[in-house]
């Protein structure tokens, strides 16, 4: 699969959680935020399934998209992409840099920790 762009991204997160959708619905959630027309939304969703990024099916009149990906997957790919390229393959520059973006709170900082011993005992 290709690395999606920012809009596909965008409709990709939706189907992650809404499993399968309608054009219409996607274009009606993605409304809720920002402007955009019918139109975009079904030919970025088109090109998606192009790219092999939704399954789509055409039985009936109406088109249900659904994400040919899983999240995970698709989330360990970006990442490993933005650390090779951007953070000369240190996985420690890349955690670094989004923990010092914003503070993270106690939960998040007691999951890391969590996480960390996890790896340590592998």
């Amino acid at each position: 699969m290709s690395k999606p762009t920012e809009a596909e991204l965008e409709i990709l997160s939706l189907l992650w959680e809404m499993n399968e959708a309608t054009v219409r619905q996607i274009h009606e959630r993605l409304s809720e935020t920002k402007e955009t027309g019918y139109t975009t939304t079904l030919k970025i969703m088109q090109i998606m399934h192009t790219k092999g990024m939704v399954t789509r099916d055409d039985k009936n009149r109406t088109h249900i998209y659904r994400p040919a990906t899983n999240q995970k997957e698709t989330q360990r790919s970006l990442i490993k992409n933005l650390m090779t390229s951007a953070f000369g393959g240190s996985a420690k520059s890349l955690v670094m840099q989004a923990l010092g973006q914003e503070k993270p709170s106690r939960e998040e900082l007691d999951e890391i920790r969590a996480f960390l011993d996890q790896l340590e005992d592998k």
